[in-house]
């Protein structure tokens, strides 16, 4: 019979599970949805897009707040508090009847998320003492932040084609009072790590962030060197700087540049933010091209993604259990070649491209690619992290995959909309085809460019410094110290 506190561990980690199940695949539920959407309400093809983006400004710029807010004022009632805001603005946003209302919904399903999503790495590092029990919690937890988005292609294709757009949004609703009612419950509070919040930090931060993904989001759609792209990335630049400076005096930073003066680490979250920018990037494109190249219907786009989403699962549950006896380097090495192999194929998307032997084979091995690859990131991030800061670098993590996420899709939609300008193929439905086709393969080209890079980095910068305890999972340069 399995110990009380075991038990107790396992249903706290289901419930941490759903809630980072619960905001990072309500990143792409939505997108199948948007026809949908924007029939019924009534959006201009401008004003559609900020369906996502809004989402993503506000999860994007708010998470440093969020995981420093989980240090001081506990990450439980954080992540508590987060979900409930994230399933109220759900509720509202089902029922939305113009696009205004959507948009001020989706805001706040943002701010809800930045609140929640930080506490869950750091829940689970004070929850798991055990290092293998918290590389295999971690491995569940990389799977479900890997696979999330997958996994909201496929139930949005399903609830769109079933019921109504409307559902997208209504599914988070019973799930959210779950996790809102256990997390109390079945979590248990770590100590709290007392002092006041770093308002001049968060301030700058969260501007910062905002300016840098909101500047993103305009390259991609209004260009590069207009006045107002350039101006975010000045603002940007300036904001995040200030912030440092700021972060060098205060007492309690909000982000402590420890975590990024450790070249290990640094190096970790370089690759984590350039890999994520490539998934999100194959996610877009990878979407469109089934639906407008293949013709695939919302459902069955959705179920086309399912066998990237299997070896992701599949890869995140081995991972945790070979990365304790075979450390994280070998890992970190081949893995993103798997990634890079995956990619290198959708570079070769053409007109005659078909799913079974164009697609199919690249998400296979992207799928197993980005399975055994987040594990060791994460692990290699969070491992020698003090107690006291664990919120603040899972906040961090999640906040290198949110902006590289918005990096990634801009630098693609650029190179993909520049394609288009140029068709390859003649008049008509099949020229159309075959200029979506080139358009595709573009942006999969950058997209492999970004994980080329993440293996320079893993390779030249992380890996070198790892070393490998007999039987023990690799720790970047000390040992692991957990309260």
């Amino acid at each position: 019979m399995e110990p009380p506190g075991q038990s107790r561990h396992r249903l706290a980690l289901a419930v941490i599970l759903a809630c980072q199940l619960m905001v990072i695949l309500d990143a792409t539920v939505v997108s199948i949805a948007l026809p949908g959407i924007q029939h019924t309400l009534g959006f201009s093809s401008a004003g559609l897009s900020w369906v996502m983006n809004i989402y993503l400004l506000a999860f994007g710029g708010l998470l440093l707040l969020g995981g420093r807010a989980g240090d001081i004022f506990g990450r439980r009632r954080l992540l508590a508090y987060g979900i409930a805001l994230f399933t109220l603005a759900s509720l509202l946003g089902g029922l939305a009847t113009n696009p205004t209302e959507l948009l001020a919904s989706r805001l706040a399903q943002g701010v809800g998320a930045a609140v929640a999503a930080p506490s869950t790495l750091a829940l689970i590092v004070s929850t798991f003492r055990d290092p293998n029990e918290r590389a295999r919690a971690i491995g569940l937890f990389s799977a479900m932040s890997a696979g999330g988005a997958t996994v909201g292609l496929i139930l949005g294709g399903i609830l769109t084609s079933w019921f109504s757009w409307r559902w997208v949004m209504f599914i988070n609703v019973p799930f959210g009072l779950i996790v809102t009612l256990l997390a109390p419950r079945v979590i248990q509070e770590p100590p709290r790590h007392g002092g006041r919040l770093d308002l001049g930090g968060a301030a700058t931060a969260t501007a910062g962030m905002v300016a840098l993904v909101y500047g993103f989001i305009r390259a991609a759609t209004g260009g590069w060197t207009t006045p107002l792209t350039l101006g975010c990335f000045g603002a940007a630049v300036v904001l995040l700087t200030v912030f440092v400076l700021v972060e060098r005096k205060v007492a309690q930073p909000l982000l402590p540049l420890s975590l990024l003066t450790d070249r290990v680490r640094a190096g970790a979250y370089g690759a984590l933010g350039l890999i994520a920018a490539a998934m999100f990037g194959m996610f877009f494109f990878i979407t469109q091209y089934l639906q407008n190249g293949l013709g695939l219907s919302p459902i069955k786009a959705g179920f086309a993604f399912l066998p990237l989403a299997v070896p992701i699962f599949v890869g995140a549950r081995l991972a945790p259990r070979l990365v304790p006896r075979l450390g994280a380097r070998p890992f970190l090495l081949a893995a993103p070649l798997l990634l890079l192999s995956g990619l290198a194929l959708l570079t070769r998307i053409n007109a005659h491209t078909a799913y079974a032997s164009g697609i199919l084979p690249s998400m296979l091995l992207f799928g197993f690619g980005a399975g055994f690859t987040m594990v060791p990131l994460s692990v290699t991030i969070l491992q020698s992290v003090r107690p006291e800061e664990s919120g603040a670098a899972s906040g961090t993590l999640q906040t290198m995959q949110q902006v590289g996420g918005a990096v990634g899709t801009a630098i693609g939609t650029t190179a993909f909309t520049a394609a288009l300008r140029h068709p390859v193929g003649g008049p008509g439905a099949a020229g159309a085809h075959a200029t979506l086709a080139h358009g595709v393969s573009i942006a999969m080209t950058c997209s492999a460019a970004l994980v080329l890079v993440a293996f320079v980095v893993l390779a030249g910068v992380v890996a070198p410094k790892l070393v490998r305890p007999s039987g023990q999972p690799q720790v970047p340069q000390q040992p692991v110290v957990f309260d």
